[in-house]
């Protein structure tokens, strides 16, 4: 029985490896979506502006308070009834106990107030600004997880790369120490051999380190357990959709979400400032009001008796002498606006030359990877007919040392420019504001 439990559990380690190893950028992105910390932050947020909505219109609700009141009255207040009424003299005379309590029930309600109704007006933008806060946390989460997956993608092609180099380094090695050995070949050479075979194994420990660290950073984008495994489904080529053809001048600030955040703050200043303005207006507002009221010459005869009372009324509130201060503050409201449109047009020009700039540095980089991919295949084959012309002894171990040289030159370009494209390449989706379609597309 144990020895099924073995295999069953080894059955299962081996398809959770498996599983491991297929990890695409879509599935890093898909799982970053909803495991990342700042998916919380922005929910919460959201969940913020719902209840500030309700803050708002509760101010349009009735309100219903109630009060309670006991005062003991160390001194009595008299009052004097003049001469002449009850007799001759004038009479001093208390109206009240000497403890007096009330209790009070009261309902009020607005009737009418354009301050309020303006300020309403506001729920929805502050609705659909916490919505976009949380499609840009998202685009960040798509960007910050592409960004890392290159990495890791570009490393391994850099791995891949130098263990080929490496590989080449031993080989000669391995000739040289047998021709040194039969004293056909000097020392120095061969230690010129493993001079560059050396820096190869650090170049080797470097890349693995940044590997590791990419890895690292990919978890923590994807809120993904760091002490976890995570092996991404790295290929040859990366695919991704991209059409160079397309026509710039189709592009629109209008697509990307810090655009429409920049809207909406107009329109929410706009509010703003025709709320200050309704300041100045008459407002209306009803009540209701019930109580009782008890006396005694001592605490508990104050609450022997109560006397009910109630009454029911309009208020109606206009504002005089408040236009100083309410000018100053609608004053305040309109530069805000007026400098949030400023600052719209402002970024509405930024956002089409970053866009631009985009575009141009893809179509530069897409070239630069053409280009030094078919350096690195030209350099490759030159190696391989020097190392065969050296191994005929028709050229000399330094040729054949710089051609090896050439070689890992046009690696490093070949790296650098293909990471440079793939940093283009989603700088470009950032810039146009379809990070979201972007990875529909993966």
């Amino acid at each position: 029985m144990s020895k099924k439990i073995i295999i069953l559990f080894l059955f299962s380690f081996c398809i959770n490896i498996y599983a491991q190893e297929n990890w695409t950028l879509k599935q890093c992105i898909e799982y970053g979506l909803k495991n990342n910390r700042n998916k919380t932050i922005y929910a919460n947020e959201k969940l913020a502006a719902d209840a500030k909505a309700k803050e708002v219109l509760a101010d349009y609700l009735p309100k219903v308070s109630l009060t309670s009141t006991l005062d003991n009255n160390l001194k009595l207040q008299q009052s004097v009834i003049p001469a002449g009424i009850f007799g001759p003299d004038e009479i001093k005379v208390s109206l009240t106990q000497k403890y007096n309590s009330n209790f009070v029930g009261q309902v009020d309600q607005v009737i009418y107030d354009k301050s309020l109704l303006t300020g309403l007006k506001a729920n929805k933008y502050n609705k659909q600004r916490a919505d976009l806060n949380v499609e840009q946390s998202n685009e960040a989460i798509i960007y910050n997880i592409s960004i890392a997956y290159f990495q890791i993608f570009v490393y391994n092609q850099q791995l891949e790369l130098l263990e080929y180099n490496k590989e080449t380094y031993e080989k000669q090695i391995e000739i040289y120490r047998l021709q040194v050995s039969k004293g056909v070949t000097l020392q120095k050479d061969l230690d010129k051999v493993n001079v560059d075979y050396n820096n190869t194994i650090s170049q080797i420990r470097v890349a693995q380190s940044n590997l590791k660290l990419a890895e690292n950073e990919l978890k923590y984008e994807m809120g993904y357990p760091i002490n976890d495994l995570l092996m991404v489904n790295l290929v040859t080529e990366l695919e991704m959709p991209l059409s160079l053809e397309e026509n710039t001048s189709n592009f629109s600030p209008s697509s990307r979400i810090d655009y429409k955040l920049s809207e909406l703050n107009i329109k929410t200043l706009e509010i703003e400032q025709s709320r200050i303005k309704a300041e100045g207006l008459p407002k209306l507002s009803g009540y209701f009001r019930y109580g009782a009221v008890g006396f005694g010459d001592n605490l508990n005869g104050a609450y022997d008796q109560l006397l009910p009372y109630s009454a029911v009324g309009l208020k109606l509130s206009i504002p005089i002498l408040d236009f100083y201060k309410r000018n100053a503050q609608y004053k305040q409201a309109k530069i805000n606006r007026i400098n949030a449109e400023e600052n719209l047009k402002l970024a509405e020009g930024k956002y089409r030359v970053d866009y631009e700039n985009a575009y141009t540095k893809l179509t530069q980089a897409q070239t630069n990877v053409d280009n030094d991919k078919r350096n690195v295949t030209l350099a490759e084959s030159v190696l391989k007919v020097t190392d065969l012309q050296f191994q005929k002894g028709t050229t000399n171990l330094i040729d054949w040392l710089n051609t090896q040289n050439s070689l890992k030159e046009a690696q490093n370009s070949y790296l650098n420019s293909l990471y440079s494209y793939y940093q283009a390449r989603i700088d470009l989706e950032k810039a146009s504001g379809t990070l979201k379609t972007f990875y529909n597309s993966l």
